[in-house]
């Protein structure tokens, strides 16, 4: 293979049978449950990278579903997002996601910097209540209830919600193991169409394991959760920080 044939493939891993294909990633009926909780500010201050700033002590707990996916299939993931300002404008940095699917982990974490690693998230309805899960290996980690629909919400708020940008920690270590690229990437999602979302009463229960650490953020308050379900389009990023400039 010449060297130009190399560079002109060269968009994902491995060369000759990448693990995900070429962008633009739409997803259809893709079902969001989100949870709100106070926790400790201090910690959240400890794993937010500057020049990202906390503004409180919030969380936000999601298990999405995601039935169809263009290029990643039919998966679900879990995660926390905390909320942040970035030159004085609000939005989310993801922290921590587990998901059940190859693809959307090889390509979330090599084309944005999402934090993915492998797990098995669950979100369905049982009789009256929206239940998600997380497990990691056979341990559960996090347990999210909601009571099904029982308040509507705007859809157009909920619209702008998901409008806001998102930041990501983009690490690829050197053939050395120093750090090749270590960047803050912000993205948006796009061409959002919110079918419809709700609110309900909310427990969130996260459980201590050493590789899944989502409970070192604790719950001490439940202050809120939303059901929404959206069309929409995962936007590809910009890095707005380059931690290895000179």
């Amino acid at each position: 293979m010449k060297i130009d044939s190399v560079v002109s493939r060269a968009f994902a891993m491995p060369l000759t049978s990448p693990a995900f294909p070429m962008g633009p990633y739409r997803f259809v009926h893709r079902e969001f449950f989100i949870i709100t909780y106070r926790t400790d500010l201090d910690r959240l201050r400890e794993v937010v990278p500057e020049p990202l700033k906390v503004t409180e002590p919030l969380v936000s707990y999601e298990f999405i579903r995601m039935p169809d996916s263009t290029g990643f299939g039919d998966y679900t993931e879990s995660g926390q997002v905390i909320p942040v300002e970035y030159e004085g404008v609000a939005g989310g940095y993801t922290h921590a996601m587990y998901l059940n699917d190859h693809p959307p982990i090889a390509g979330g974490r090599e084309l944005w910097g999402f934090p993915k690693k492998l797990a098995a998230p669950t979100l369905e309805t049982h009789t009256d209540t929206l239940v998600g899960t997380l497990d990691y290996g056979p341990v559960r980690v996090a347990t999210g209830t909601m009571g099904y629909k029982h308040k509507e919400l705007d859809p157009a708020e909920q619209g702008k919600k998901l409008a806001a940008p998102n930041f990501l920690l983009k690490i690829i270590p050197h053939v050395d193991g120093s750090p090749r690229i270590c960047e803050l990437v912000r993205y948006y999602l796009e061409d959002i169409t919110v079918k419809g979302a709700w609110s309900g009463p909310a427990s969130l229960a996260l459980a201590p394991h050493a590789l899944a650490p989502v409970a070192d953020l604790p719950v001490l308050e439940v202050v809120g959760a939303r059901h929404v379900i959206a069309d929409l389009t995962l936007g590809l990023g910009e890095v707005v920080h380059d931690y290895l400039a000179k």
